[in-house]
């Protein structure tokens, strides 16, 4: 049978701690009684990133390594695994778990009471940030959320928490009208959703800063902007108008048949 629930995770050189990532995801999938599958997208690591998961896979049947064609980003990394994904309910998290993979419960509750989307927010209730971001960093995050609000008409308060979750249709239909491939893809992914109809609630969770984390506002936060761009001219040139494949989950084969 196909899983309930399926999560993916891309990742980028993380061999430090993607062991303790797994071994966390899996013992809160077992905690709860989820049926789920766990898709660890690699984006070209040069480290043992991708041994590390396949020892995982070979121990558990729930764990699958999905390797990119080189390094593409984590836009490209979180749409790889969407694609691949057989869940009812897909969602993505963050390498660094920065939220805590029990949030996810938050995310699916908000799903089985009729949401499309349900996304993770640091900010609707700050008390829950247990580690804050150095000061620059929430200073050029907000003002980055400000200005994607403005441009892209959206109404969340946090676009950027890696901590979202979709219905399968949704899923499908969304990633693959994604055209972003790197940071810049949570706007576009939730203007995909608005712009074609979707329901999206906003969740709090609970939320860590991650020293390690590898996005620099100053290069990164530029790049995105320039995205912001990118995606109002595909929304007037009718690129997220277009209709997309129906990509039903692979039916499940018994042991013995071809």
């Amino acid at each position: 049978m196909n899983p309930e629930y399926s999560i993916v995770i891309p990742a980028y050189n993380e061999s430090a701690r993607i062991r303790n990532t797994l071994a966390e995801v899996l013992e809160c999938i077992r905690r709860h009684n989820w049926n789920a599958e766990v898709l660890v997208v690699n984006d070209g690591s040069q480290d043992d990133t991708a041994a590390i998961v396949a020892s995982f896979a070979a121990q558990d049947p729930m764990i699958k390594l999905v390797e990119n064609p080189g390094n593409r980003g984590k836009g490209f990394s979180v749409r790889n695994g969407i694609l691949h994904a057989t869940g009812e309910i897909v969602m993505f998290t963050d390498a660094d778990l920065s939220a805590p993979m029990d949030e996810a419960e938050q995310l699916f509750a908000a799903i089985r009471e009729g949401a499309d989307i349900a996304i993770g927010s640091r900010w609707l209730e700050r008390k829950r940030q247990t580690i804050q971001q150095p000061l620059y960093r929430r200073f050029f995050g907000r003002c980055f959320n400000a200005v994607t609000r403005l441009i892209m008409g959206l109404p969340f308060a946090d676009t950027q928490c890696g901590f979202k979750a979709f219905r399968r249709q949704a899923a499908q239909t969304i990633f693959q009208l994604q055209q972003i491939e790197r940071w810049g893809f949570d706007p576009e992914i939730l203007f995909i959703a608005l712009k074609r109809g979707y329901t999206v609630r906003e969740v709090p969770v609970t939320w860590g800063h991650d020293e390690r984390t590898r996005i620099s506002y100053l290069k990164d936060g530029v790049q995105m902007l320039e995205e912001l761009v990118y995606i109002r001219w595909n929304a007037f040139t009718g690129v997220y108008d277009r209709q997309v494949k129906d990509i039903a989950p692979p039916v499940a084969v018994a042991k013995g048949q071809r």
